[in-house]
């Protein structure tokens, strides 16, 4: 005879207490890998109860510290322990407030989706690190699950970097397993940006011109121009044949301040002598005249 369940089954939980220690305590070789992640190791007794449980996969679990109420999460990597023990990261110890062979409650638990999660580094020689995004998702990797104010613990370069996981969406605690996380990351703890004080021209008091000394000795590019066709300048009405003498001499190495942009003067250290008639002064200079010089001796005179 065939009997029907009229009802569907109901799924069981995996609800029970171990005595948790470190991985170091751990009988045999040195387990790096544990240390790295967020998975614990449980014992075979338990994998044999989990199997006979409806529970959905991944496996992931609540862990409680049963004195002081703290909460996490994560996912198991082995059933290798010895019956009664689990093996936990230090990381993971150190959030709980465990101590070596203290009673932690294990409970199945079935997790959202990790769609958002910020962390905030414990120090400030995060910021070293030239790609953190990509360190941490590779680290990453070896967790199952994020509970929100969890600090968790990654190597990267034979360095441990702490940090704390500030927000989780949709949900306090998430899984991290095949999903599309955004990250973010807050200001390292103890992080200062420098403040660079920008002064204002407004806010000046003394004018840096008023400091400098009064110009003396030779001023450069102040003599007058002479054109090519030997005919004298035009001066100008408003310009008077005092005003040269009143101007103040220049100082090398003081900047003129009367320069006005856009203009070029050249000046010359010597002149051309005028003639004693001032009438024949255009007739005696003649542009561009005088003797010229040939390299090559001509067949006539070298005969």
């Amino acid at each position: 005879m065939f009997s029907f369940s009229l009802f569907p089954e109901i799924p069981r939980s995996f609800n029970k207490q171990f005595s948790c220690f470190s991985v170091s305590m751990l009988s045999g070789n040195e387990r790096e890998d544990v240390e790295r992640g967020g998975k614990i190791i449980m014992p075979p007794s338990a994998l044999d109860h989990l199997t006979r449980l409806n529970i959905s996969f991944p496996m992931l679990f609540k862990l409680t510290n049963v004195k002081t109420s703290r909460v996490t999460h994560c996912g198991v990597l082995e059933f290798i322990a010895d019956e009664g023990k689990v093996y936990l990261p230090y990381w993971m110890m150190h959030n709980l407030l465990l101590e070596e062979g203290n009673l932690i409650q294990i409970e199945n638990v079935s997790l959202p989706v990790a769609t958002f999660s910020k962390f905030q580094p414990q120090s400030s020689d995060f910021l070293d690190i030239t790609n953190p995004k990509a360190v941490l998702e590779n680290s990453l990797r070896n967790f199952a699950c994020l509970t929100t104010g969890d600090i968790i613990a990654i190597n990267y370069n034979k360095k441990v970097y702490e940090l704390c996981v500030l927000e989780t969406q949709p949900g306090n605690a998430v899984t991290i397993i095949e999903c599309d996380m955004n990250v973010e990351f807050a200001s390292p703890v103890g992080y200062q940006e420098e403040k660079k004080e920008r002064i204002k021209d407004e806010e000046m008091v003394i004018d840096p011109a008023e400091l400098m000394p009064e110009p003396k000795g030779f001023v450069a590019f102040k003599c007058e121009g002479n054109r090519l066709d030997g005919k004298k300048k035009k001066k100008d009405d408003n310009t008077s044949s005092d005003s040269a003498a009143t101007k103040i001499t220049y100082q090398r190495g003081i900047p003129d301040y009367d320069y006005k942009i856009g203009t070029i003067q050249f000046f010359r250290h010597s002149r051309p002598k005028a003639s004693d008639d001032p009438k024949r002064g255009d007739e005696d200079f003649k542009a561009f005249s005088g003797q010229g010089y040939s390299l090559r001796q001509s067949k006539a005179r070298a005969l």
